[in-house]
This record gives structure tokens, sequence and C-alpha cells, in this order.
């Protein structure tokens, strides 16, 4: 019987895959298909995956036994173009001459009769650094996944993954290196066995956990370059911004360096071909010769930027080669060593090289505030700093890898000294950062908070469905309202750009809505004056209209009063509308209450 109806499609696995009619996928059978991881499937068939230890010990094995048949390699051509008595008797001492050259790429040092050789080249660590990278990706795609523990808060908890698989495969790779150690000793040549072991673990550490970090996030799907840009992305963000300010402030003061080694060995080119010509290799030697030096170029380039941090670096006991100035004595015959410049007075161009750990600081500040800004003004400067700090420690441990013993005698002393390297470079780079940090972080809170405090445009209203009902006022009070039907919704348009900024307005106050009764007005309103009609000139101007009383006042008769002249009489009679202004002249003003209202009259003066 099929699951499926008719019109319906088959439904998929999580592989992708469309399953059959009739088969339906349950939870356990969903979990199984292929998992994604850096672009390969996997599957958690029996025998398919391993435990994460045995992983590591054959991911280990590996990369012992691939860097140990390339350097076996290597040094048979030697043997062979080289006297047989140079690199030990027979078979066996070529095999021991490469399981030291072995660990020599791993920085672990060895003793021979007249003293201890500690100046090794660090271009070697690239080829167990490319192998242990590999390996690292391939037991995270291969080994049973241990399950992410909650650690450090803010930080991926997929982070505890890249720690235990780095372990997983340092322990058993350090283990064989010091075993390695142990069998290839002999009364001239003494590898160091605990150095051989400390090298071996953070060397495995280190390369293998960059590799897993990088495989890891390419199986969630995340597009990254670098073990080391993975592996910025599980960490939490202030222990980030303070990586990402070392890892810029570091790569100034190597570029530094390596611009100081190129200049000065393409200054003395033609002493180092002179010198390169007397010892005279021949071909396969002078290919091997070639191979050393090229493997002990970063080791050049560290000492350049310790010239450029200041303390400088010395080739030998009694020796100084610093921005103070050089002084030199007996120099071994090695080519590359044909850069060092004449005893006397600093070049005057190197001295430009003094100014780099200060751009430096400031690279390395811009970037950590860059990564993670801080709220508070006073905390940059300190992030600043902490960032030349390590700055400072990272540098230090660059120059003691550099450098170190190479035999007895005057050639004990080699390379930079890491405490006044790491010194020096954490002051001068922790200020310039501390400075830079809090400059940048200045900014970017003022560009922050500028669009704050200018004035907003007035936000459009929403234009709803319904609209909200009227408050009702008067006699509609009582009515019930009547709904409207709701009005179809505009066509979307697509967003007009901003507007300019306008000045702020002051938003309207509105009053609550209240009813009011309308009141009886208190006053009726005024009649309209009727249209006057122009006398003669000698006539006054027309009165107002008399109250009731006072015309009939006037219209009673009058008490007998004595005679008047005849002269007046006639005036009187002539011109019976100009007595009574002069009378009313008398009174400025008066009041009368017609139908509750109260009027209030004046006299108006006559037209001459």
């Amino acid at each position: 019987m099929s699951d499926v109806k008719p019109g319906q499609r088959a439904p998929r696995s999580p592989s992708g895959r469309t399953e059959p009619p009739g088969r339906t996928t349950g939870p356990a059978e969903r979990a199984r298909p292929a998992e994604r991881a850096g672009g390969r499937e996997r599957s958690d068939r029996p025998g398919t995956s391993r435990p994460l230890a045995v992983s590591g010990l054959v991911a280990a094995a590996w990369c012992v036994g691939i860097g140990l048949a390339v350097l076996t390699t290597v040094t048979l051509v030697g043997w062979i173009a080289a006297p047989r008595t140079a690199l030990g008797p027979g078979l066996p001492g070529v095999f021991r001459t490469a399981v030291n050259f072995w660990l020599v790429a791993h920085h672990a040092g060895f003793s021979l009769p007249g003293g201890r050789v500690g100046l090794l080249p660090l271009g070697l660590v690239v080829l167990p650094g490319v192998l242990l990278y590999r390996s690292g990706g391939w037991m995270i795609r291969t080994a049973r996944a241990p399950r992410p523990v909650r650690g450090v808060r803010g930080a991926d908890p997929t982070m505890t993954v890249v720690v235990q698989v780095a372990l997983a495969l340092a322990v058993p790779y350090a283990v064989l290196a010091a075993l390695l150690a142990l069998a290839a000793t002999t009364p001239v040549v003494r590898p160091s066995a605990w150095q051989a072991l400390l090298a071996c673990l953070v060397v495995a550490a280190v390369a293998g956990g960059l590799g897993a970090g990088r495989a890891l996030g390419a199986a969630r799907g995340k597009r990254v370059r670098t073990g080391m840009g993975a592996l910025l992305r599980l960490l939490p963000e202030r222990p980030r911004s303070l990586v990402i300010g070392v890892l810029g402030a570091l790569g100034v003061l190597v570029a530094s360096g390596a611009v100081l080694a190129g200049v000065s060995l393409a200054m003395h080119l033609s002493q180092a071909t002179a010198l390169f010509d007397e010892l005279a290799p021949g071909v396969v030697g002078g290919a091997l010769l070639l191979l050393i030096e090229v493997v002990y170029l970063p080791n050049a380039v560290i000492w350049g930027m310790a010239y450029a941090v200041g303390p400088g670096f010395a080739v030998g006991t009694g020796t100084s080669v610093s921005p103070t100035g050089v002084f030199l004595d007996m120099v071994p015959s090695f080519p590359p060593l044909a850069a060092l410049p004449e005893p006397g007075p600093a070049p005057a161009l190197s001295l430009l090289a003094v100014a780099t750990p200060f751009l430096a600081g400031a690279v390395g500040g811009i970037l950590s505030v860059r990564a993670m800004p801080s709220s508070v003004h006073e905390a940059a400067p300190m992030w600043g700093f902490l960032t030349g700090a390590m700055t400072g420690a990272v540098a230090a441990v660059l120059a003691a890898l550099s450098g170190g013993p190479l035999g007895g005698g005057r050639l004990t002393v080699m390379g930079p000294s890491p405490w006044r390297v790491g010194l020096m470079a954490a002051l001068e780079v922790g200020i310039a950062a501390a400075i830079a940090a809090w400059v940048f972080n200045w900014r970017i809170l003022r560009r922050s908070a500028g669009p704050s405090d200018r004035p907003e445009p007035p936000k459009e209203r929403r234009r709803s469905g319904r609209k909200e009902p009227a408050v009702p006022t008067g006699k509609r009070a009582g009515r019930p309202q009547r709904r409207t039907p709701a009005a179809p919704k505009p066509a979307e348009t697509p967003p007009s750009p901003p507007p300019a900024p306008r000045p702020p307005r002051r938003p309207p106050v509105m009053a609550d809505p209240v009813e009011f009764e309308e009141a009886e007005p208190v006053l009726t309103p005024r009649r309209p004056r009727r249209p006057r009609v122009r006398e003669p000139l000698d006539s006054p101007a027309p009165t107002p209209p008399e109250p009731p009383a006072d015309r009939r006042k006037r219209e009673e008769p009058a008490e007998p009063t004595d005679p008047e002249p005849a002269e007046t009489k006639a005036e009187a009679e002539a011109a019976p509308d100009r007595q009574e202004p002069s009378r009313h002249r008398d009174e400025p003003e008066r009041t009368e209450t017609r139908g509750g209202a109260i009027y209030v009259l004046r006299d108006e003066p006559a037209e001459d």
C-alpha cells in the first residue's frame, strides 16, 4: 500500500532523493542518510567512522611517516653527493640524520661534542605544519564528532570540538616524536627528548586545530579561506577583537622586517654571490645549500623586525646590529649573512624603520576597536594597550624561536634578545595602539550618536483597512454608528528615497474629545443700524434712537415757565433737533437693557 495520495508528490529524503511509493521514512532512517562535511558525503555505517582517539593515532602516524619519507629522500641525495662519512656510516646513519632533520623541523634542538645547536630554520616547520593541518581536517570528516561542550560565555560551543580534535592529534604525535628522539641518539648527536616532546605537541596542536576549525566551518556551509579565520568565528567577541588587533600589528612588524632583510640582501647581492662561489658546493651541494638558505629566510625576517623595534640582534658574543650602531667581529661564512651592514653608524635609510612599531600600534588599535567598539571612552585605550602588550609577547616568542646557540665558543649568542624585543614592542606598540584605539572609538561613538540627535522626519501613518469610529457629539451621541466596509488595501509601491531632513516641528497638542452642550447666548445679537440720510451741511448729525422713557418725558407737556424772548422761541422752533444733542452731550454714555441684552450708547460728534 502507498501512503501517497493521488496528486501528492512522493516524500523526499534528507539526502534529496525521492522515496519510492509504498515506503515511509521514519525518524531513525532520516538521521542515517549522508551528512555533508567539507563537500563530501559521510555515513554512520559501521566501519566508516572511528573513535576520535583512533583517528588521532592514525593521523599522527601518517604525518610522521610522510615527513620522514620526504626528509629521508633529501638526506639520501646529500649522502650520495657528499662524502660517505659526513652523514654517518651506512643507511642507519642516513636514517638517524633524517630523524634529526625531522626533529629540527619541529624546532627541537640537539647537542654536539662542541656545544648545543639551537639556531634552527623556521622555514622547515612548513613541512610538518601542512601535514598536520590536513590531518586535522581529515579527522573532522571521518571521526565520530564529539559532543560540543559549553565553555566560555559568548564562545561557540563547537570550539571545544576543535580543542578535542587538536589534542587527540597532538598527544600521540608528541609521543612518537619523543620515541624517535631517543632512537636517533648517538655519541656524536644527541637530540633533546623533552624538547622534541614539547615542540611537537605545540606544533601539532596549533596546526591540527587550524585544520579542524576550517573543516568544521566548511561542514556548516560557511565560506572560509583559512583555518585562522574559522577559529576567529568561534571565539567570543572581545577575545576575537584582541586577536585581530594582534595579528594586524604583528603583520606590520613582520612586513617591515621582510622589507629590511630584502633591501639589505639586494644591496649586498654581489658579496653574497662571491661568498657562495668561495664555498664551491657543486651542483647537488649548491641545490642543498640554496634550500638551507631558503628555510632560514624567516629567521632573517624576524631579525629585521627586531632591528625595527630597536634592540636589534647579535651575530656572536660582543656584537650588535641595531639602529644605534653596528658592532661586528668574525662572521660565519654563510651567504645570507652578507646582508649585514658595515661596522659603524647604522645606515640612514634603515632609521626610517624605527617608526614601524608606532604604525603597527595604530593599525592594531584601529582593528581591535573596529572589530568590537567600546561604549565607554576610557575603556578603549585600555584595550588598545592590551593589544600592544599581547603583540610584544608574540614578538618575544618569535625572537626566541629565530635565534639560539650555534655550537660553542663565540657563537653561543646568535639572534635577538627575546625579553628586550618583547618589552620594547609592548611599550611602543601599546602606546600607539592605545592612542589610536581611543581616537577611532571616539569617532565611532560620535558617528553613531549623530543621527540620533538629528530630528527624525515625521513618520507616515499606515493606512489600515478599517476606519476608526468618530467620537459622537451633540444629538448623535446616543445613536448607534454604522460600520463602513473595509476599503481595499492599496498596491504596494517601491519605497521612495528618504527625504532630506527638515527642521523639527512642534507636534500639535490634541485635547481629548469632550462633549459640549449649546448654552443660550448671554447677549442678543446687535441690530443692524439703519442707513443714515445725509442732511444739509448746517444740519446736525442724527442722534441715536431715544429710549421710550425719554420719549414719553419729551412728549409730556412742559410745566409753565417764565416767558422767553421771541428770538429764543424762534430759534428753538427752527432747530428743535439741535437742542437734543446738546442735552445729551453733557452725558458721555448711557446704558440700556433690551430683551436681556445690555447696550452702551455713546454720542457721536457732529459733522461740521
